[in-house]
Protein backbone atom coordinates (compact mmCIF):
# COMPACT_ATOMS: atom_id res chain seq x y z
CA UNK A 1 0.00 0.00 0.00
CA UNK A 2 1.65 3.46 -1.06
CA UNK A 3 2.02 5.91 1.50
CA UNK A 4 1.59 9.39 1.05
CA UNK A 5 3.34 12.64 2.74
CA UNK A 6 1.28 13.35 5.75
CA UNK A 7 2.39 17.09 5.59
CA UNK A 8 2.27 19.38 2.38
CA UNK A 9 3.27 22.69 1.24
CA UNK A 10 0.05 24.97 2.09
CA UNK A 11 1.33 27.59 -0.33
CA UNK A 12 -0.19 27.38 -3.95
CA UNK A 13 1.61 29.46 -6.73
CA UNK A 14 -0.54 32.16 -8.00
CA UNK A 15 -1.05 35.53 -9.97
CA UNK A 16 -4.34 37.18 -8.35
CA UNK A 17 -4.15 40.35 -6.88
CA UNK A 18 -4.72 38.32 -3.53
CA UNK A 19 -1.04 36.54 -4.47
CA UNK A 20 0.74 39.93 -5.24
CA UNK A 21 -0.33 41.81 -1.68
CA UNK A 22 2.33 42.50 0.69
CA UNK A 23 2.38 39.87 3.00
CA UNK A 24 3.34 42.35 5.65
CA UNK A 25 0.01 44.37 4.97
CA UNK A 26 -2.23 40.48 4.65
CA UNK A 27 -1.32 39.38 7.63
CA UNK A 28 -2.19 41.86 10.05
CA UNK A 29 -5.10 42.08 8.18
CA UNK A 30 -6.05 38.37 8.64
CA UNK A 31 -5.17 38.35 12.39
CA UNK A 32 -7.89 41.48 12.35
CA UNK A 33 -10.76 39.24 10.49
CA UNK A 34 -10.06 36.60 13.41
CA UNK A 35 -10.06 39.16 16.36
CA UNK A 36 -13.38 40.58 15.14
CA UNK A 37 -14.85 36.66 14.58
CA UNK A 38 -14.07 36.04 17.79
CA UNK A 39 -15.38 38.89 19.93
CA UNK A 40 -18.17 38.80 17.88
CA UNK A 41 -21.46 38.33 20.15
CA UNK A 42 -22.71 34.69 19.75
CA UNK A 43 -25.75 34.30 17.71
CA UNK A 44 -25.36 37.40 15.88
CA UNK A 45 -26.22 35.78 12.82
CA UNK A 46 -26.24 39.46 10.62
CA UNK A 47 -22.57 39.97 11.79
CA UNK A 48 -21.27 36.77 11.55
CA UNK A 49 -23.24 37.60 7.24
CA UNK A 50 -21.38 40.72 7.35
CA UNK A 51 -18.11 39.07 8.40
CA UNK A 52 -18.21 36.53 5.48
CA UNK A 53 -18.81 38.58 2.68
CA UNK A 54 -14.77 39.52 3.16
CA UNK A 55 -13.66 36.26 3.10
CA UNK A 56 -15.63 36.03 -0.27
CA UNK A 57 -14.38 38.25 -1.80
CA UNK A 58 -11.33 37.22 -1.15
CA UNK A 59 -11.70 34.27 -2.39
CA UNK A 60 -13.00 35.25 -5.43
CA UNK A 61 -10.17 37.68 -6.02
CA UNK A 62 -7.31 34.80 -4.77
CA UNK A 63 -8.98 32.50 -7.76
CA UNK A 64 -8.36 29.60 -5.48
CA UNK A 65 -10.27 26.33 -5.25
CA UNK A 66 -13.38 26.41 -3.17
CA UNK A 67 -12.96 22.85 -2.78
CA UNK A 68 -10.13 23.06 -1.85
CA UNK A 69 -10.62 25.58 0.51
CA UNK A 70 -13.59 23.93 2.31
CA UNK A 71 -11.37 20.80 2.84
CA UNK A 72 -8.59 22.54 4.41
CA UNK A 73 -11.40 24.56 6.77
CA UNK A 74 -12.69 20.89 7.64
CA UNK A 75 -9.87 21.18 10.44
CA UNK A 76 -12.40 23.96 12.10
CA UNK A 77 -15.05 19.86 13.04
CA UNK A 78 -13.18 19.26 16.01
CA UNK A 79 -13.96 22.53 17.32
CA UNK A 80 -17.50 21.74 17.16
CA UNK A 81 -17.18 18.36 18.65
CA UNK A 82 -15.70 19.90 21.49
CA UNK A 83 -18.57 22.93 21.90
CA UNK A 84 -21.99 19.81 21.66
CA UNK A 85 -21.79 19.55 25.77
CA UNK A 86 -23.24 23.32 25.45
CA UNK A 87 -26.06 22.58 24.05
CA UNK A 88 -27.02 20.53 27.24
CA UNK A 89 -25.27 22.40 29.75
CA UNK A 90 -26.51 25.83 28.91
CA UNK A 91 -29.79 26.68 30.19
CA UNK A 92 -32.61 28.23 28.39
CA UNK A 93 -36.02 27.26 26.17
CA UNK A 94 -35.98 23.12 25.92
CA UNK A 95 -35.93 21.79 22.59
CA UNK A 96 -35.60 18.00 23.08
CA UNK A 97 -33.94 15.36 25.44
CA UNK A 98 -32.35 12.28 25.56
CA UNK A 99 -34.13 10.17 27.51
CA UNK A 100 -31.30 7.28 27.87
CA UNK A 101 -28.87 10.13 29.47
CA UNK A 102 -31.68 12.43 30.92
CA UNK A 103 -30.13 15.31 28.95
CA UNK A 104 -32.04 18.23 27.62
CA UNK A 105 -30.66 20.29 24.78
CA UNK A 106 -31.74 24.44 24.97
CA UNK A 107 -32.10 26.37 22.49
CA UNK A 108 -29.84 28.95 23.69
CA UNK A 109 -26.96 25.86 24.19
CA UNK A 110 -27.80 25.43 20.46
CA UNK A 111 -27.26 28.93 19.34
CA UNK A 112 -24.10 28.93 21.28
CA UNK A 113 -22.74 25.99 19.06
CA UNK A 114 -24.00 27.28 16.37
CA UNK A 115 -21.85 30.60 16.92
CA UNK A 116 -18.54 28.77 17.89
CA UNK A 117 -18.84 26.40 14.41
CA UNK A 118 -19.24 29.54 12.61
CA UNK A 119 -16.29 31.45 14.04
CA UNK A 120 -14.26 28.77 14.22
CA UNK A 121 -15.01 27.97 10.13
CA UNK A 122 -14.54 31.93 9.30
CA UNK A 123 -11.49 32.16 11.05
CA UNK A 124 -9.43 28.97 9.58
CA UNK A 125 -11.30 30.09 5.95
CA UNK A 126 -9.65 33.27 6.61
CA UNK A 127 -6.00 31.35 7.57
CA UNK A 128 -6.53 29.08 4.75
CA UNK A 129 -6.32 31.79 1.97
CA UNK A 130 -3.92 33.76 4.02
CA UNK A 131 -1.65 30.38 4.20
CA UNK A 132 -2.39 29.39 0.39
CA UNK A 133 -1.50 32.90 -1.35
CA UNK A 134 1.52 33.83 0.86
CA UNK A 135 4.92 31.73 0.93
CA UNK A 136 5.99 30.97 4.05
CA UNK A 137 9.07 32.93 3.92
CA UNK A 138 6.95 35.68 3.27
CA UNK A 139 5.10 35.18 6.25
CA UNK A 140 8.15 34.98 8.68
CA UNK A 141 9.21 38.14 7.15
CA UNK A 142 6.24 40.10 7.80
CA UNK A 143 5.92 38.66 11.41
CA UNK A 144 9.79 39.97 11.61
CA UNK A 145 9.70 43.11 10.00
CA UNK A 146 6.08 44.13 12.13
CA UNK A 147 8.35 43.65 15.42
CA UNK A 148 7.55 39.75 16.11
CA UNK A 149 10.77 38.62 18.89
CA UNK A 150 13.48 36.96 16.79
CA UNK A 151 13.34 33.82 18.90
CA UNK A 152 9.89 33.36 18.22
CA UNK A 153 10.36 33.47 14.43
CA UNK A 154 12.82 31.49 14.34
CA UNK A 155 10.75 28.88 15.99
CA UNK A 156 8.34 28.76 14.05
CA UNK A 157 10.46 29.38 10.79
CA UNK A 158 12.76 25.81 12.16
CA UNK A 159 9.23 24.00 13.13
CA UNK A 160 7.86 24.81 9.71
CA UNK A 161 10.67 24.06 7.58
CA UNK A 162 11.67 20.53 9.35
CA UNK A 163 7.92 19.56 9.67
CA UNK A 164 8.30 17.97 6.47
CA UNK A 165 11.56 16.59 7.05
CA UNK A 166 10.03 14.95 10.49
CA UNK A 167 7.35 13.88 8.39
CA UNK A 168 9.52 11.59 5.56
CA UNK A 169 11.56 10.07 8.58
CA UNK A 170 7.84 9.06 9.38
CA UNK A 171 6.99 7.64 6.53
CA UNK A 172 10.50 5.26 6.06
CA UNK A 173 9.58 4.38 9.57
CA UNK A 174 6.04 2.84 8.55
CA UNK A 175 7.53 1.26 5.43
CA UNK A 176 9.99 -0.11 7.24
CA UNK A 177 7.28 -1.90 9.69
CA UNK A 178 4.91 -2.53 6.59
CA UNK A 179 7.93 -4.45 4.89
CA UNK A 180 8.31 -6.70 7.93
CA UNK A 181 4.58 -7.28 8.70
CA UNK A 182 3.70 -10.19 6.83
CA UNK A 183 0.15 -11.07 6.13
CA UNK A 184 -1.31 -14.47 5.74
CA UNK A 185 -4.65 -15.37 3.87
CA UNK A 186 -7.79 -14.12 5.21
CA UNK A 187 -5.42 -12.12 8.46
CA UNK A 188 -4.56 -8.90 9.06
CA UNK A 189 -0.74 -7.60 8.89
CA UNK A 190 0.62 -6.82 11.82
CA UNK A 191 -0.94 -9.27 14.82
CA UNK A 192 -2.74 -8.25 17.18
CA UNK A 193 -3.55 -5.10 18.71
CA UNK A 194 -1.43 -4.86 22.01
CA UNK A 195 1.38 -5.49 19.08
CA UNK A 196 0.59 -3.05 17.02
CA UNK A 197 0.61 -0.78 20.32
CA UNK A 198 4.11 -1.93 21.40
CA UNK A 199 5.48 -1.45 17.57
CA UNK A 200 3.81 2.01 17.61
CA UNK A 201 5.79 2.87 21.13
CA UNK A 202 8.88 1.73 19.39
CA UNK A 203 8.08 3.80 16.13
CA UNK A 204 7.60 6.84 18.49
CA UNK A 205 10.94 6.83 20.44
CA UNK A 206 12.71 6.02 16.97
CA UNK A 207 11.75 9.12 15.83
CA UNK A 208 11.89 11.30 19.07
CA UNK A 209 15.51 9.94 18.99
CA UNK A 210 16.42 10.49 15.08
CA UNK A 211 15.05 13.96 15.75
CA UNK A 212 16.92 14.67 18.44
CA UNK A 213 20.15 13.97 16.63
CA UNK A 214 19.59 15.82 13.53
CA UNK A 215 18.69 18.76 15.66
CA UNK A 216 21.95 18.56 17.13
CA UNK A 217 23.58 18.09 13.74
CA UNK A 218 21.94 21.46 12.30
CA UNK A 219 22.27 23.32 15.19
CA UNK A 220 26.00 22.91 14.97
CA UNK A 221 26.43 23.31 11.10
CA UNK A 222 24.55 26.44 11.53
CA UNK A 223 26.93 27.48 14.15
CA UNK A 224 29.78 26.72 11.67
CA UNK A 225 28.29 28.91 9.37
CA UNK A 226 27.87 31.93 11.65
CA UNK A 227 24.31 31.77 12.82
CA UNK A 228 23.53 34.63 15.67
CA UNK A 229 19.75 34.08 15.96
CA UNK A 230 18.65 36.71 13.76
CA UNK A 231 16.54 35.62 10.87
CA UNK A 232 17.48 36.69 7.42
CA UNK A 233 16.10 37.02 4.30
CA UNK A 234 16.94 37.40 0.54
CA UNK A 235 14.64 40.05 -0.45
CA UNK A 236 12.40 43.04 1.24
CA UNK A 237 9.87 44.05 -0.64
CA UNK A 238 9.26 47.92 -0.52
CA UNK A 239 5.93 49.01 1.04
CA UNK A 240 3.01 50.15 -1.57
CA UNK A 241 0.19 52.59 -0.81
CA UNK A 242 -2.74 50.24 -2.14
CA UNK A 243 -1.57 47.45 -0.12
CA UNK A 244 -1.67 49.31 3.05
CA UNK A 245 -4.97 51.41 2.07
CA UNK A 246 -6.81 48.02 1.75
CA UNK A 247 -6.04 46.54 4.68
CA UNK A 248 -6.89 49.91 6.78
CA UNK A 249 -10.04 49.88 4.79
CA UNK A 250 -10.59 45.98 5.93
CA UNK A 251 -10.24 46.86 9.39
CA UNK A 252 -11.94 50.24 9.33
CA UNK A 253 -14.77 47.73 8.17
CA UNK A 254 -14.17 45.07 10.65
CA UNK A 255 -14.50 47.53 13.50
CA UNK A 256 -18.06 49.00 12.19
CA UNK A 257 -19.35 45.81 11.88
CA UNK A 258 -18.35 45.25 15.61
CA UNK A 259 -19.90 48.04 16.41
CA UNK A 260 -23.24 47.18 14.88
CA UNK A 261 -22.83 43.89 16.36
CA UNK A 262 -22.55 45.08 19.72
CA UNK A 263 -24.47 48.90 19.98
Amino acid sequence: MAVGVPFGERYLAGSSAIHAMDARAKLPAALAYIFAVTLTPAGHWAALGLLALPLVAALAASRLSPLLVARRSALALPFVLAAVPLMFTKEGEALFSVPLFGWTASQQGLEAVLSILAKSWLSVVAAVILTATTPAAELLGAMRALGLPRLLVATVSFMYRYLFVIGEEALRLIRARDSRSARLAGQQAGGRLDWRAKVLGHMVGSLFLRTYERSERVYAAMQARGYDGEPRFLQVRAWRAAHVVVAAALVVYLAGVELYARY
